[in-house]
């Protein structure tokens, strides 16, 4: 295992293909971002009319599917050999788990997203109400909570499985193994890698847009650069310089450190907001969201409001869906990189419960402050968020003490959840199209990530945000469906594998008992023959005494 995951394998057909796809992607972007946009306006109507019921199920059905691998005796298993230890501390682990780019939307939608929806609340609510302030930091966690991390830990179980368990390479088809068997290595599954790939490109350069809104946002706010796309543009260009340095160290130099010095910054704002904001109001909206997330996350899960016809959960609800899923190949490889050695109860509780735990705290943190703001203190943070969403954190953040140098962290904080994510999702599509090693070519690595810099560019000058999130929405829907057969899978080879435990286990028991009872009937017959021999030595000794008795 150690030499086939960790050797240099050429990229093959998987890199070309979607390489090129890529590319040509691009290509249109830049020729004609209008007919770009067109198209992809009229796929969004198309997907989130007749697929939008679909997303909505199978997230639900991730979550209850993950929960029941952990509770099950399946959670017994371990991702890895039955000796394999933990690579990372958990501290590290969490904060690769946090940093590897989910954080960016953390950042991003902390403050904005509840505000969003105090001022579009869901079907039923009446705007900048208290009911819809409410209902924003539910439906903000609900967003960051245990869907997203349900399914990118179902993803990252499937990957870690396969290859630190059966030692196949680091491959979405690999997982598809105990379905279509050898035809993973035919252009079925090279299909399966390369719409894996697709999704993940999309995915990122998604969060590579909302990293340079937000950045540029925030030097805006804070120096007379203007907010523009040209600036949009260059700062995608000096971060994928940063990340190729980054990159050049490797996994355990660059996004290992960059993960922990991510995850103290971003503790570090967390309790600026807790501490200087309203810390009373911050710990009642923290126990109100939590009940409420809790009681409601069935039905919230569940609702399509099919006869009041709202493009609300279109909007908000199936985007965020649609991107966590095409975000699924890229963490779910990343996060099971990371993870071996630990048993797949311990993965499923690590991944889906301290992110969201931690979601929890930051949404009611950052937006609960902001909400706080604008409704008792006239400071107008929703009026910003409607013409500015990236400027969201940094107005919240300038009606705080130290705001302007918190502003600037904040800043800092993101460029560095910016290079992380483009480390992280370089070295990801490196190895998923380099046959599944763990080490890809340093070359393949800066390819992906030029290739995801220019498709980030392209979407913001066809779309601005709103190109950022309907590419999302188009390009997750087919590898949801390939998640759903991934589910079948899963739980076929885990199947297997825990009736072969048992079986080794009833053996090994069975062997025990006959050992014991070897030794039990081994006692019994050395204590017989003991007795015996004893007896005829007795008897010879009286036999003797009675003849030497006659003699006399």
């Amino acid at each position: 295992m150690e030499n086939y995951s960790y050797n240099k394998k050429k990229p093959g057909s998987v890199f070309i293909i979607s390489a090129i796809l890529v590319f040509l992607f691009v290509l249109w972007g830049v020729v004609s971002p209008q007919s770009l946009a067109n198209t992809a306006d009229y796929l969004l109507g198309v997907t989130i009319e007749n697929f939008g019921w679909f997303y909505m199920l199978v997230t639900a059905f991730f979550i209850a599917f993950v929960l029941f691998l952990a509770i099950s005796p399946f959670g017994k298993l371990r991702l890895g050999k039955q000796n394999d230890k933990p690579e990372y501390s958990y501290y590290t682990w969490v904060g690769m788990l946090f940093s590897a780019g989910i954080g960016v939307g953390f950042v991003f939608w902390g403050v904005a997203e509840p505000v969003l929806y105090y001022m579009d609340p869901p079907p039923g609510i009446a705007a900048e109400t208290t009911e819809a302030a409410r209902m924003g930091l539910r439906y903000s966690v609900f967003h960051w909570a245990l869907h997203p991390w349900a399914i990118f830990s179902l993803v990252a179980l499937a990957l870690a499985y396969v290859q630190f368990r059966k030692e196949q390479p680091a491959l979405i088809s690999s997982a598809f193994y105990p379905l279509i068997g050898k035809k993973v290595d035919s252009w079925y599954g090279r299909g399966i890698d390369v719409l894996a790939v697709l999704a993940t490109a999309t995915g990122v350069a998604t969060t590579f847009g909302l990293s340079a809104i937000q950045i540029t946002g925030g030097l805006s706010f804070l120096t007379p650069i203007p907010n523009t796309v040209i600036t949009q543009m260059v700062v995608i260009f000096i971060v994928t310089i940063l990340f190729i340095f980054s990159a050049a160290s490797g996994l355990n130099r660059g996004i290992r450190i960059l993960s922990v010095t991510n995850l103290t910054i971003a503790g570090i704002l967390l309790l600026f907001m807790i501490i200087f904001g309203p810390t009373l109001f911050i710990a009642e909206s923290f126990v109100t969201t939590l009940g409420g997330y809790i009681s409601n996350v069935i039905p919230m899960s569940l609702t399509m409001n099919p006869f009041s016809g709202s493009v609300w959960l279109g909007a908000y609800t199936i985007f965020f869906w649609a991107w966590h899923i095409s975000w699924a190949p890229f963490m779910g490889l990343f996060i099971a990189r990371i993870s071996r050695g630990r048993t797949i109860r311990e993965f499923v509780f690590g991944v889906l419960l301290v992110p969201s735990v931690l979601g929890l705290i930051w949404f009611t943190a950052f937006g609960g402050t902001a909400l706080h703001l604008d409704i008792t203190g006239g400071h107008q943070i929703a009026e910003v968020v409607s013409s500015n969403v990236e400027l969201a954190l940094f107005a919240t953040l300038a009606e705080l003490p130290l705001g302007g140098l918190m502003s600037g962290i904040a800043v800092i904080l993101i460029l560095i959840f910016f290079i992380t994510s483009a480390d992280s999702a370089s070295y990801v599509l490196g190895a998923m199209t380099s046959r599944g090693s763990l080490n890809p070519y340093m070359y393949v690595k800066v390819v992906w990530g030029f290739l995801i810099a220019a498709t980030a560019s392209v979407l913001l000058l066809s779309g601005g945000l709103q190109g950022l999130q309907t590419a999302s929405i188009i390009a997750a829907l087919p590898f949801a469906v390939i998640m759903v057969f991934m589910t079948i899978s899963i739980f076929m080879m885990l199947n297997t594998d825990l009736q072969t435990e048992r079986k080794k286990k009833q053996e090994k028991q069975l062997d025990k008992l006959k050992e014991e009872i070897r030794e039990e009937v081994y006692e019994d017959i050395k204590e017989e023959v003991k007795e015996e021999i004893l007896e005829e030595i007795n008897e010879e000794e009286t036999m003797k005494e009675t003849e030497n008795k006659k003699n006399l």
